[in-house]
């Protein structure tokens, strides 16, 4: 076997195993597969973890997650699955941060490591043994890597932001009432 078709083949086991994993995941939120909350339960998690308004980060998590993984397992889309990955595990990570790295203690390791996978995934593409291949790449085109990827930069940046200040306005309470003069 050739190089290229090693690399061929290495692509298509990555995205196929991160994919999966990533739509496995997608779908705990969406439909409550594999013991997951559902969008109901997921709603609430997204909201006691600082994430407003809830439902609809639920909804955002899990199609990130699910449409993203099935998509980058296919290899369809791929810049725009990877970044959809991608930007989902960026919520991830924020929540897990405080615990710090290592995924033992609560750390954010795990969701990172899938970020990175799914990102490098979708700036390499899916290789030839892919849909994007078999569809002559009308999906994956360098213009769409730039815009999937910047979009969902931005976008996990205004919901983590958003998150971010929320939790700083609950950490620092109602401002005390001034005292009488």
């Amino acid at each position: 076997m050739g190089h290229t078709n090693r690399r061929d083949l290495g692509l298509l086991v990555l995205r196929v195993g991160t994919g999966a994993v990533l739509a496995a995941h997608g779908t705990q939120k969406l439909f409550g597969w594999f013991g997951g909350g559902g969008v109901e339960g997921t709603t609430r998690a997204m909201e006691a973890m600082g994430f407003h308004p809830g439902r609809e980060s639920a909804v955002a998590a899990g199609l990130g997650e699910a449409g993203g993984g099935a998509l980058l397992a296919l290899g369809l889309a791929t810049p725009a699955a990877g970044a959809a990955a991608a930007g989902a595990m960026a919520g991830a990570v924020a929540v897990h941060a405080p615990a710090g790295f290592f995924a033992q203690g609560g750390g954010y390791e795990y969701p990172a490591f899938l970020g990175f996978v799914a990102a490098a995934i979708g700036v390499t593409g899916a290789g030839r043994l892919s849909l994007d291949h078999a569809t002559g790449h009308v999906l994956d085109r360098p213009w769409v890597v730039a815009v999937a990827f910047v979009g969902s930069a931005l976008a996990a940046a205004a919901v983590v932001g958003r998150r971010a200040g929320r939790s700083a306005e609950e950490d620092s309470g109602p401002e005390p009432a001034p005292e009488p003069v």
